[in-house]
Formats: C-alpha cells, structure tokens, sequence
C-alpha cells in the first residue's frame, strides 16, 4: 500500500486502510473503491490523504505499533478532554476524563513492551479538525518507544505517557482564529501560541491524578537544549529528559502531519532534520533513542536506488534504519522487471539515491467504471 494526498486519488483506486474522525466515525473502510464523488466529500471533511492499495505489496500488510483500537480509544479520550465545557464542574470531569486516560496509557505501554521489535512505519492521517487529539496520542507513543529504548522503568513510562498525551493541554486557552490561522503569525499572537506551556503546567496541577513530574512536561516540552525554547529559556540538563522526549516527538510528528497551511514533510527528510539537532535542539542521547524507533523510508515508500532501479519499501530492519527491505520492479533502463527482494542491510554497495512521489509506477489495482 502507499500514502497518497487527497489531490493524488483517482477514481477507481481501492482503500487498504480505514479512517476514522476523533469521534470514532468511520469515514471511509478499507476495500472501499473510490468515485470521484467519494473523493469530492473527502476534500469538503478535510482529509489530507489515504492509503490505497499497490498491486505490488498486496501480500505486505503494515502493521501499526498499537492496535487501531487502542489508537482511536486514546484519540477519542484526549478529544472529550480537550473540548469540555467550561464551568465549575469542569475540573471533576477532567479528573474523570483523566483516570480512563491513564489506564489507556497502561494499554499502549504494554503493547509496546509486547512489539519491541516493530518500527514505526505508517504516518498517521487525520483531518484538518482532528490534528490536535492525534497529534497528542501520536507524541505520546513516539515518547513511549523512545522511553523503551532508554530503559525507563515502569513508572516513569507512565509519567512519561501521561505528560506527553496533555502536553498541549494548555492549547484549550488559546482563541481558536490564532490556533488554526493558516498564514504567518504576528509576534503578538505568537506570544499568546507560547502562552499554551504555562496554562498546560497550571491546569495539569489542578488535577490530582496527573503527577507533577508528568505536569512538568507540558510546561518544558518547548524548551531547547542550548537556551532557544520557551518559556524559561532553559539550558541542557536544566531541562527534564521526559520534557525533551516529548518536544522530539512534538518536532516529528508536527513536521510529518499534513497541515491546513501546508503538505507533510516527507519522513526521510524529517529525520534527516532531527538527526541534525542533537546537540543543537535536544540532547544528541535523547535524538539517537527516538531514531531508533522510526523508519525513515516507510513501507510503501517509493525510491530509486543508487543503481537507477525502482523498489518499492516493503520493511526495515530495526537498527538498520536506513537500509531497508525493498522490491525491485523496474530497470535503470524503464523496463519492468519480474519483482524480487534486495536487502539492502546486506548488499551494502547499494543504497537509496532519492524518494519518487507516491502516485507515480502505481501498480495495477483500479477498478474499472468507478468515475462517480
């Protein structure tokens, strides 16, 4: 399967993964073949993309890290947390809101603990509207996984899980027009934006089962490892680790999300930037243990390998991030080969030369008479 953008489906091409809003309504199922009017509605709901099945990688499912259960459960937790009403039974409620949050936590850290192997290989897709409630889970795995390569113990993932999930909790404070603006900022409504990390902190601690280790890491996860962040300006070690966990994570996925004001940053390129911040922007150990986790060429990316060939990206080799499993099915000349496997963690005088979009060598799987 490939990830392509909403402006590259055609009619015709099938789903080979569901999607679902931050409500849990499903929007569109997998084996759902799309018309150009399944496509029009898609655009008015604000999804960005969909994955659609490559003949050429039927038989190479993707699997998530957690269950797309767990993921849509703590999606729609952060969601009835984060649009709660105001008044003054809000803060019970939030204490409500919160314990089911916690005991989701629980679940995704045990099923990372059982997938210790796994990579992340897909991106997650969300609607303009939902960016918020995935985006917070999403930070909060990627901190897990990080979490797991550093050998935290199982409390510390738990506070780690916590303060990652409601980092942006203090975001509910911010005026709507400055938080979805689609153009550039001004430095005063920037500086309400940089607000968000103080509200976090205060309202975190008013709720009496988030811990305030875990309510440090919506305060500090803004913070640079060389004095640039915000608010306090903090420097290296003054910074809390799970603090930086969670702002290299906020960097990835923010950069790899699309974006009502501009397309995702395709995966490579943002690990190449973080790759490139350690040291700089975070501690390089903290950078090092996040990369570790994530796949660089995702399956299912399209590349073109140092000997002109083309392979679609079917798997990578944890620890091996940049040498993935790919399939082999076009020449350096154009011709179309008979598909075959080369790994590239073992044929080391060959390496990937450059990522192709998505929408191009589109293996057979469109359905005929599917225009509408």
């Amino acid at each position: 399967m490939r990830r392509l953008a909403v402006s590259r489906l055609r009619p015709g091409m099938r789903v080979a993964r569901p999607l679902y809003s931050s409500s849990g309504t499903l929007l569109i199922n997998r084996g759902v073949v799309l018309t150009a009017g399944i496509i029009r509605r898609l655009v008015e709901l604000g999804v960005p993309g969909l994955y659609i099945e490559d003949g050429l990688a039927l038989d190479l499912p993707v699997e998530d890290v957690i269950r797309d259960e767990t993921r849509l459960k703590a999606v729609q937790q952060v969601r009835e947390l984060l649009t709660a009403e105001n008044g003054a039974e809000r803060l019970q409620r939030a204490l409500v809101r919160v314990e089911k949050i916690a005991r989701t936590i629980d679940e995704i850290i045990d099923e990372l603990l059982a997938k210790k192997d796994l990579v992340v290989n897909l991106t997650d897709i969300r609607t303009w509207d939902d960016y918020t409630f995935c985006h917070s889970v999403n930070v909060c795995v990627l901190s897990l996984l990080t979490g797991l390569t550093l050998g935290l113990s199982r409390a510390d993932l738990f506070h780690l899980g916590m303060g990652t999930i409601l980092h942006d909790l203090g975001k509910v404070k911010v005026p709507r027009d400055i938080l979805n603006k689609a153009t550039r900022l001004t430095d005063e409504e920037f500086s309400v934006i940089k607000r968000h990390t103080q509200w976090g902190y205060q309202m975190a601690q008013e709720i009496a089962t988030v811990s305030r280790l875990a309510a440090t890491i919506p305060l500090q996860h803004h913070e640079r490892y060389q004095g640039q962040g915000y608010p306090g300006g903090l420097q290296g070690a003054e910074i809390h680790d799970l603090a930086a966990i969670c702002g290299i994570a906020d960097v990835f996925d923010a950069l790899t999300a699309d974006r009502i004001y501009r397309p995702a940053v395709p995966v490579h390129e943002a690990y190449e930037y973080l790759a490139a911040t350690g040291g700089y922007l975070f501690d390089y150990r903290l950078v090092r243990a996040f990369l570790e986790n994530v796949a660089p060429y995702p399956a299912g990316t399209l590349v073109r390998l140092s000997t002109g060939e083309v392979a679609l990206v079917v798997g990578t080799r944890r620890g091996k991030p940049k040498c993935p499993l790919v399939r082999v099915f076009l020449a350096a000349d154009g011709r179309r080969l008979a598909p075959y496997e080369l790994d590239l963690a073992e044929e080391t005088q060959v390496y990937i030369g450059e990522v192709i979009p998505g929408d191009q060598f589109l293996h057979s799987t469109t359905v005929e008479g599917s225009p509408d």
